[in-house]
């Protein structure tokens, strides 16, 4: 089993930890109703995917 030689130093831990930050989701809008949806998912609001409808929707 692999074992490290030397131990790693807080600037290279801290430096690999910088970019554990929470990113917002992306968001796209609907066509269709113009609501916000998240990209490559039909919407929820409307139900329609690439112009169609694929969810049925109350």
């Amino acid at each position: 089993m692999a074992v490290p030689k030397r131990k790693k130093s807080r600037s290279r831990t801290a430096s690999r930890r910088s970019r554990w930050i929470a990113r917002p989701l992306p968001r796209s809008i609907c066509p269709q109703c113009h609501s916000l949806k998240l990209p490559h998912r039909a919407c929820p609001n409307c139900g329609t995917y690439n112009g169609r409808e694929v969810l049925e929707t109350e």
